[in-house]
């Protein structure tokens, strides 16, 4: 992939996505407000939110309707984690129940993209031609996943159904709902085991849910529109 202005030929895209989120001035700018929240409450507010992540976990169905939104997941050399494929697989299950409408995949990254890559596995799964597979495959990130998939929903299409590993829902859900997508949750696996993942994952779910509420608070407008549908510069 040729590299983006100003990026580093030698810098993966991820990486450089990744720089050039935490030097933005609002994203520091929700981090610090996070940080004396958390030490102003004892810590409580992050367990708030790490109770919060495994009760979507632990609770979230395997079954869908509709619409069904597949995240992607960074990828080595084009070959899917065992997370990955676990998403894939239960995407592949519903399309052959005929649980799914159409399928929206989701990621954007390296050569090949994580859409490219969830396509050629679901391919090679025997996928059902009466299921339209549809690639979203400029996104870097969760938020841009759901921006992305916003605009590429159907008026008839009704709640999306967001696919992903168990540890990941609560932060598509909290996402979702900061860009209005009405949604439902659908895990990758059968059931919910403790994973350490949780732990970040509830951190970057408390940033958000600060971040936002700080700037409603102080009327910082160039903050809420960096998570709403369209997004800021």
């Amino acid at each position: 992939m040729p590299a983006t202005a100003g990026q580093n030929p030698r810098m993966s895209a991820r990486r450089f996505h990744l720089q050039r989120l935490f030097s933005d001035r609002d994203v520091l700018h929700a981090l610090l407000v996070t940080g004396v929240v958390t030490v102003a409450s004892g810590g409580l507010v992050y367990l708030a939110w790490l109770w919060q992540s495994v009760r979507v976990a632990s609770r979230a169905g395997t079954t869908a309707g509709g619409a069904v939104l597949v995240f992607g997941k960074h990828c080595i050399d084009g070959r899917p984690d065992a997370e990955f494929r676990a998403r894939l697989q239960r995407a592949h299950a519903l399309a052959n129940t005929g649980q799914a409408s159409r399928v929206l995949l989701l990621g954007g990254g390296g050569d090949p993209t994580e859409a490219a890559v969830a396509a050629r596995e679901l391919r090679a799964l025997g996928w059902p031609e009466q299921v339209p597979l549809l690639l979203e495959d400029q996104s870097r990130d969760t938020l841009e996943n759901l921006r992305h998939a916003h605009a590429l929903m159907g008026v008839g299409d009704g709640p999306a159904l967001l696919l992903s590993n168990r540890y990941h829902l609560a932060r598509c859900a909290l996402l979702a709902d900061c860009i209005g997508l009405e949604h439902r949750l659908c895990a990758a696996e059968d059931g919910w085991r403790f994973t350490p993942k949780v732990l970040l994952e509830a951190g970057l779910s408390l940033c958000i849910d600060v971040g936002r509420r700080w700037a409603r608070l102080i009327g910082h407008r160039r903050m809420l529109d960096k998570l709403s549908v369209g997004g800021a510069p």
